[in-house]
């Protein structure tokens, strides 16, 4: 089957590897120049954390040693207090499990290699689509190219061109979600060659209705990203409002950040946005169109898993043609049934965004962390939200089940236990009724 991707990505290039094991004839379009030959664009480089879901998809490709081989394991969170103080939480009780901090644009060479090393794979640079007609599978570019194919696949991000004709249809529906917050990179660079903070931890510094956090690079720099509101973003509009606000907000930080004003002023503000779509194909004659990753179920950042997200819809979607027979317009259907999942993880990165920005420096919120922890070594079986999100490869909306099912029942549990110390006390005289009022 002649297949086209639109969008080299790293869920476009994982997706060709894939299909090409299926003995497909692949053909990537690229809107970008060659990453490999032009490198990242400036400030647009955010580090991914990959855990255990993009792991599984890479491991089913033999790619899991190759692609991570450079990524840094985190096991758990670095908070930065306003006055310098460090308080670390691991993401598991035993501290074994790590999350993996990687750079996009290193990530996205080697999927690219990785993708152009199958038989049957092209990937095509400098295309960037301009109109598809979804009866026929034909596909005009910029540069007045045209293509065609039985099977177009949108992997073109957020802002899918893809998607946008899909949108013109009747019976798709599309909505987006911006949070009023804008993104900037920054960066700490090694001091004497070493690491100036603990790589083995994402630092975040959480303000209240901002946040910064670091990870870890093997150049030992750490990649900054601010979460600020628009507005906070647009006042510091001069090298002393700059210096300042760091100063006063993230003292420990500003010492180690030399070229803070030359990035904070040089690089883009980046946008937060959750987009939700269905369907996810479309089948108006010949051909058969779908969406993966973003351009389905674009997603906030805030629990590591957009790319963890989009490499899991490649082995979902994999899943799918195994029990189609390779029979697309069936597969894309079946492969509808991962809305259930892509939808709550939505809903649990928005609201882990306000866990890390306003909670995980309380005091309340360690204590609940260390009786999870402890839940967790007392009771075989009982595993945290975060854990199962991103160190199992459990669907999404099964993860919410099973916790709503613990919650239950360490609830009964512990009230069991509360009837009980009360009939104990009571049988021994220690607990006087009501004769005794």
């Amino acid at each position: 089957m002649e297949v086209t991707i639109v969008g080299a990505g790293l869920v476009g290039c994982l997706l060709a590897c894939y299909l090409a094991r299926r003995g497909h004839h692949v053909t990537l379009y690229e809107r970008r120049p060659d990453p490999r030959e032009r490198g990242p664009d400036r400030g647009r480089s955010i580090n991914l954390a990959i855990s255990q879901r993009g792991i599984d998809a890479l491991r089913r490709l033999g790619l899991d040693g190759k692609v991570l081989h450079a990524a840094l394991p985190m096991a758990g969170r670095m908070m930065h207090a306003p006055d310098g103080a460090l308080t670390f939480q691991p993401y598991s009780a035993d501290r074994s499990q790590a999350i993996n901090s990687i750079g996009r644009a290193d990530l996205n060479r080697e999927l690219l290699e990785a993708a152009s090393a199958q038989p049957g794979v092209e990937v095509r640079f400098g295309c960037r689509l301009t109109g598809l007609d979804e009866r026929t599978g034909r596909l005009r570019f910029e540069s007045g190219e045209e293509a065609a194919a039985g099977v177009v696949i949108g992997a073109d991000g957020a802002h899918s061109a893809v998607r946008a004709r899909l949108q013109q249809l009747p019976g798709v529906s599309f909505s987006q979600e911006y949070l009023d917050y804008g993104y900037k990179e920054l960066s700490i660079p090694a001091g004497n060659g070493e690491f100036v903070m603990d790589p083995g931890a994402l630092h975040i510094w959480p303000r209240g209705r901002s946040m910064m956090i670091a990870l870890p690079n093997p150049d030992r720099s750490f990649t900054c990203t601010l979460f600020w509101p628009h507005d906070t973003l647009a006042a510091l509009d001069t090298p002393q409002r700059i210096r300042a606000y760091f100063a006063e907000h993230y003292p420990d930080a500003f010492g180690l950040m030399p070229d803070l004003v030359a990035d904070y002023r040089g690089n883009p503000v980046g946008h937060l946005v959750t987009m939700r779509c269905s369907p996810w194909h479309v089948r108006a004659g010949d051909a058969v169109v779908g969406l993966v990753g973003d351009a389905a179920h674009a997603i906030v950042p805030f629990y590591g898993q957009g790319a963890n997200c989009g490499f899991e819809d490649c082995v979902e979607l994999d899943r799918c043609l195994d029990e189609a027979g390779d029979d697309f317009p069936r597969a894309l259907e079946l492969f509808e049934r991962r809305k259930a999942d892509t939808d709550v993880i939505a809903r649990l990165a928005l609201d882990n965004f306000v866990e890390m920005r306003d909670k995980v420096g309380s005091r309340l919120f360690l204590a609940g962390k260390r009786v999870e922890h402890a839940l967790e070594r007392a009771l075989p079986g009982y595993v945290s939200r975060y854990e199962l999100v991103s160190f199992s490869t459990t669907p999404y909306s099964r993860v919410e089940r099973r916790v709503a099912w613990q919650r239950r029942i360490v609830g009964a549990a512990g009230a069991a236990l509360v009837a009980l110390v009360f009939a104990a006390r009571r049988g021994r005289g220690l607990v006087r009724g009501p004769e005794g009022d």
